[in-house]
């Protein structure tokens, strides 16, 4: 009788241990089904491109491969460790390598060969080795019921701001950038050294997401010299507020020349005189 108990005691503990095993692999199957997410973000004119992302799986690596516009050369191949809660940033530098123009490849693979859980590919613009401005992402990631505290990689990359490129003693600067919301215009706020606002503007973005707007400086409200805040303002999210500063004297944009191009050009200056003195000395007939 004993014998029976403990037969029967041992077949239930089986049957519970294998279903929870079965629970167990299941969820573990069910999880690498959930995906990964990774975003491209570069600066217009910068050299250096940011991929960040998430995966469910956080056992294994994420390998990056950049390949060139053609497709015939790899400028790039890097590997990193997603943390305890599946993020992960890589960040690019546009070497020497990166000689063609167009649209390069950033392929994201996390595990190789037949253990490769997921596969995901972006692309960045490369022109004269400069990024073009870029907010891309691609996922796959989803939120299953095995795992309910996962949450989406957001896909909405915010607004940028574009460097404020000027002409040496120009008095128009011209503010560009980019938005993910096409469908809400942005505010743009010029703000003096002191604190007064001298300029304000309405934009709408075009249906690609790209704005810019023309800054006219002078007259009384830009009668103070120093910087000037450039402020663009979609939402009041911060991924949608951003600024920058635009240096203004006696009513025009200072040109952009530094103190060692300053001493530069003074050098020129006073060798090219010396040099005209002593030729105008040279041909001075000798008695």
């Amino acid at each position: 009788m004993n014998f029976k108990r403990s037969t029967t005691s041992m077949a239930i503990a089986l049957m519970v241990l294998s279903i929870v095993s079965m629970t167990s692999i299941q969820q573990d199957a069910f999880a690498q089904t959930l995906g990964m997410s990774i975003t491209a973000t570069a600066d217009k004119g910068s050299d250096t491109i940011t991929v960040s992302g998430k995966t469910i799986s956080k056992l294994n690596d994420v390998t990056f491969t950049v390949t060139s516009p053609s497709g015939s050369n790899v400028v790039a191949i890097d590997q990193v460790s997603p943390d305890a809660e599946g993020i992960f940033v890589k960040t690019f530098k546009v070497g020497p390598t990166w000689t063609e123009d167009g649209f390069y490849k950033i392929k994201a693979m996390q595990g190789t060969g037949a253990n490769s859980l997921y596969t995901l590919k972006v692309f960045v613009e490369v022109t004269d080795g400069m990024t073009k401005r870029t907010s891309v992402t691609e996922s796959n990631l989803e939120t299953g019921i095995f795992s309910p505290n996962t949450t989406n990689v957001a896909k909405d990359t915010g607004l940028m701001l574009d460097a404020i490129i000027i002409e040496n003693g120009s008095t128009m600067f011209e503010v560009t950038g980019k938005t993910d919301r096409v469908s809400q215009d942005i505010t743009v706020k010029v703000i003096a050294p002191n604190g007064n606002v001298v300029k304000v503007a309405q934009i709408s973005p075009m249906l690609d997401g790209e704005f810019a707007a023309k800054i006219t400086v002078g007259g009384p409200l830009w009668k103070q010299d120093g910087f000037y805040t450039v402020s663009v303002k979609q939402f009041d999210d911060p991924k949608y507020t951003a600024s920058s500063e635009v240096d203004i004297k006696d009513g025009v944009v200072v040109p952009e020349f530094g103190t060692i191009a300053a001493m530069i050009l003074a050098v020129a200056i006073i060798s090219i005189i010396a040099v005209s003195a002593k030729s105008r000395l040279s041909i001075i007939p000798r008695y």
